[in-house]
């Protein structure tokens, strides 16, 4: 599925990002333009990455879950192991 239409980047390129790193909505917008035009999609964006991150894998194997935090939402922690 297309998150973000103007910048033709799907759910697919989203999980892939997050596999190779990308941790916050401000990577995804650095490195494939979601949210830089119109911004419609920074929802559905943050909650593929969201997903992505959440997997039991953490996406990338690192075992990574969102903490919610006061001065930014978008931070991650590692998980307790």
């Amino acid at each position: 599925m297309y998150v973000c239409v103007c910048n033709a980047v799907t759910e697919r390129h989203i999980f892939e990002a997050a596999r190779s790193g990308m941790t916050r909505l401000r990577h995804l917008r650095e490195a494939l333009g979601v949210t830089a035009e119109c911004g419609r999609c920074a929802k559905c964006a943050h909650q593929c990455l969201r997903d992505a991150l959440n997997r039991p894998d953490g996406g990338d194997g690192s075992g990574l879950r969102l903490q919610t935090q006061l001065h930014s939402p978008f931070s991650l922690v590692p998980e307790a192991t």
